[in-house]
């Protein structure tokens, strides 16, 4: 499945490695739906369903090089996507939340 990425939201930092863990893999895979649909949302800055404080030290962490978290429902799980801090950054990793 080919995420849909939408021109009207340009990538607002780079990701780094990608990684994702065995738990959402197989989430994911079950439910037919590609990480990549939800990698291309973190990086658009569209956190989901962070709490207010969490997408505004998403803001901040893009000035800063700080961590920054997405947190989406997939099939009733909680994902986390998590870019870790630094410049540039060097990882991403897609995980439930109970791998976290």
């Amino acid at each position: 499945m080919k995420p849909a990425i939408n021109p009207a939201s340009p990538l607002r930092f780079a990701p780094g490695e990608i990684v994702a863990t065995l738990g959402v893999d197989a989430l994911l895979r079950v439910n037919n739906i590609s990480p990549l649909s939800l990698l291309a949302r973190h990086l658009s800055g569209a956190w989901g369903e962070v709490c207010a404080e969490d997408a505004q030290a998403n803001e901040r962490a893009l000035q800063t090089g700080g961590r920054l978290l997405s947190v989406y429902t997939v099939a009733g799980e909680r994902c986390y996507v998590i870019t870790e801090a630094g410049e540039p950054r060097t990882v991403t990793t897609i995980l439930l939340t109970a791998e976290y």
